[in-house]
């Protein structure tokens, strides 16, 4: 994402924020509740290179959210909780927000998990295997590591040659833009080369990244059996499942369940697409989720629940909790559903 998008996005939710608007609609547009995304929950890293950063929240933030969303009358549920919520098609007394937690960082447990305790907030952990067995990539990360230690890039992607400096953070930040919206737009297979070719040039260790960052299957063990924690299932190895055939796409899905359960003894119910939007699940994602008997399964599709997404659990719209935008009032914005009605046209169910 840009940093003039970025702006603009800051832009836009301040205005609405300072008129007052989405408060007038909330009522039509706020629906049962939400699903709220998050990835890494760490201490700032002040770094003026940080591509990434929308991933990231700081602990602070974290424990400002949770004191908010009840200060605003919200009750912070399980999602199977929350799912009894939208079945019944009934109004719950409150709104409800579900807290959602994707890939399996370490930093669930270092930080978020604390923070977690103390506001006695149930969550899901939606866990990629690859990730604990330091088999897959955390390809975003490989990417951001090597163009912070290249001082130039010349590299093809789909027959389409990038070159760049990447002396200055201005240079870094524009090259991995390039580079990430380029392979973006390509299969699975050629992405994780590129990524590769890259990482190899600037001496970066997939595997490390991966131990560094991601959860073993020890402390995965033991958050199976905390007392606020769902364990939900994210595929092996975190491909956008829509670039796969229907059989790696269906391998994906369940044997991430199945490695889950092998391991730990619990058998995810709830499953999260990898990368999540529309190019990465769609309705053949949807149809193998059912088919495979998850109860639910989410996307990264911006929106809240209403009642009519009773018929359409493996459809899950979620709310990213941008780490580029750490404000309560931008978040207040969002909760009012009031950006998601004019994003999707008034539909309320957009799967």
């Amino acid at each position: 994402m840009s940093v003039w998008r970025n702006r603009a996005i800051s832009a836009a939710l301040r205005l609405l924020h300072v008129s007052g608007a989405h408060r007038l609609v909330a009522p039509l547009t706020r629906g049962l509740g939400v699903i709220l995304t998050f990835h890494r929950v760490r201490p700032a890293v002040h770094d003026s290179f940080a591509p990434n950063a929308g991933l990231e929240i700081s602990p602070p933030f974290l424990d400002l959210l949770l004191h908010h969303l009840r200060a605003q009358g919200y009750a912070i549920l399980s999602l199977d909780d929350a799912l009894d919520v939208v079945r019944s098609a009934r109004r719950h007394a409150q709104p409800f927000a579900v807290l959602s937690f994707d890939d399996g960082y370490r930093d669930l447990v270092d930080h978020a998990l604390p923070i977690l305790e103390r506001h006695r907030a149930p969550f899901i952990a939606y866990l990629t295997p690859g990730f604990a067995d330091r088999s897959a990539r955390l390809w975003w990360l490989e990417l951001e590591e090597s163009i912070r230690r290249l001082s130039h890039v010349d590299i093809t992607v789909a027959q389409r040659r990038i070159v760049s400096r990447c002396a200055s953070p201005q240079e870094k930040q524009a090259a991995f833009t390039e580079i990430y919206w380029a392979i973006r737009d390509g299969d699975e297979a050629a992405l994780l080369a590129v990524v590769a070719d890259l990482s190899a040039r600037a001496g970066v260790d997939a595997r490390e990244i991966a131990t560094h960052g991601c959860l073993g299957w020890d402390a995965i063990r033991s958050l199976a059996q905390h007392g606020l924690a769902t364990i939900g299932a994210h595929s092996l190895s975190h491909p956008r499942l829509a670039r796969l055939d229907a059989a790696a796409a269906r391998r994906e899905m369940a044997g991430s369940r199945a490695r889950i359960r092998e391991e730990t003894g619990v058998t995810p119910r709830h499953f999260c697409y990898p990368v999540g939007d529309r190019t990465s699940a769609g309705r053949r994602e949807f149809d193998l989720a059912a088919e495979l008997g998850f109860e639910s399964a989410v996307t990264t599709r911006p929106g809240l629940i209403f009642p009519e997404h009773r018929a359409h659990l493996q459809a899950l719209p979620r709310l990213s909790v941008n780490g580029r935008f750490q404000s309560l009032a931008a978040l207040d914005v969002l909760l009012s559903g009031a950006p998601f009605a004019l994003l999707n046209r008034g539909r309320r169910v957009a799967a």
